[in-house]
């Protein structure tokens, strides 16, 4: 293997480990492997469609990584949840017709709660292009069961003025390339349930005779995306 090929992926590795670690504790969707079926019933699990989708550069299309999950005012990493998707969690095409669809299922213990944002990323050698999707929504988590949060369509368009980014600034060449410094994220938050519903119960079999309640997100806020992206 040449020396740039192996830097290229030792760089490939350090955002993942990065993203999958740093300053937040890593954790695995409900239902997935080394996780408990039942868990649903011991404290609420949040089921989200996400699909993401790059308009504005569409042979980079983003694939999630993790959404982060905090509690207000969070200080030590215990408070910083990093969910990490799954295989059976994943519908990616790379089609940029349809983006690519995720299934999340976050089992949170009770409290309040801020859904940060989704964290994605498209890798093609030797291009690494790295997404930050905002979300900002505050979610209660309080009896145990099994509820539906909505559809996120997040879509990366040319970003207009001082619009904030679909992604970080460096580096410089990959995040233009990949449309992540020159693009901003149009979010929508959809119910969806009726098409959602049958995904989820498809690919997680412990969902069987589970009933799934609609405890929907509020629309997006971009007002309150954009103060947070000015202020990091």
């Amino acid at each position: 293997m040449n020396l740039i090929k192996r830097n290229w992926l030792s760089f490939a590795a350090l955002i993942g480990a990065v993203v999958l670690s740093g300053c937040a504790t890593r954790t695995p969707m409900a239902y997935g492997e080394g996780t408990s079926p039942l868990e649903h019933q011991t404290k609420p699990v949040y089921l989200m469609a996400v699909t993401l989708k790059n308009n504005y550069r569409k042979t980079w299309q983003p694939e999630m990584l993790v959404v982060h999950v905090e509690k207000p005012g969070a200080k030590e990493s215990s408070e910083r949840l990093n969910f990490t998707i799954d295989e059976p969690g994943k519908d990616e095409t790379g089609s940029d017709v349809t983006g690519n669809r995720y299934f999340l299922r976050m089992g949170l213990d009770a409290g309040q709660y801020d859904l940060v944002g989704v964290t994605s990323l498209n890798r093609s050698f030797p291009i690494i292009g790295t997404f930050f999707t905002p979300l900002h929504s505050n979610v209660e988590a309080k009896s145990p069961g099994v509820y539906y949060l909505g559809h996120v369509r997040a879509t990366v368009r040319e970003r207009q003025g001082n619009e904030f980014k679909a992604g970080p600034s460096i580096p410089l060449v990959d995040q233009a390339v990949v449309g992540a410094s020159g693009g901003t994220f149009d979010v929508e938050i959809l119910d969806e349930l009726a098409e959602d519903e049958p995904a989820f119960r498809k690919r997680f079999p412990a969902l069987e005779g589970v009933p799934i309640v609609k405890a929907l997100l509020p629309p997006f806020d971009r007002e309150k995306a954009q103060k947070w992206w000015e202020a990091h």
